[in-house]
């Protein structure tokens, strides 16, 4: 007789309710599929559908981060509406410039900033969204909350002319 067993793999991050507005939180670490995952994340593929960035901008980018060594470092509430508004927007210059998503680290935070390990302290996170980049690990600029202009603006402002 042959005993099969399917394991269902249990995901990094803790998942709960937000106490003040009932969103579903991820706590942990987290990557786009997770997200897109969730069927109540609808602010995700909709904010990046419908987001339509900068092209310049958005080729600067592109050929800045092709002339490096770049990662990136993003900590979002799933409960947070302004996590709900950039990360979809994030994502989609993401998608725009080409960038490989294993090369971006993301850390779900419940509403005290806080992940699943502990690295919002590692990397200073008060506010989410925040969006930092890395150089050869060297953080060269930080996004924390809102944007200047928008999030291709602001990016490309992380890089020399």
């Amino acid at each position: 007789m042959i005993n099969v067993s399917a394991f269902a793999q249990t995901p990094a991050y803790d998942i709960s309710k937000d106490p003040k507005n009932g969103e579903i939180t991820f706590r942990g670490p987290v990557t786009f599929e997770d997200l897109e995952k969730e069927p109540t994340f609808t602010w995700l593929t909709t904010g990046r559908d419908e987001y339509k960035p900068d092209e310049n901008k958005v080729k600067f980018i592109r050929e800045k981060i092709a002339a490096g060594n770049y990662t990136f470092v993003v900590f979002l509430g799933t409960w947070c509406s302004d996590s709900h508004d950039l990360v979809p927007r994030f994502r989609k210059v993401l998608e725009l410039i080409k960038f490989p998503l294993t090369k971006v680290t993301m850390y779900g935070t419940d509403r005290e900033k806080t992940t699943k390990n502990g690295e919002e302290k590692q990397y200073r996170v008060t506010l989410v969204p925040t969006i930092i980049l890395f150089e050869n690990d060297k953080e060269s600029g930080r996004i924390t909350e809102t944007v200047q202009k928008s999030i291709e603006d602001d990016i490309a402002s992380f890089f020399p002319d």
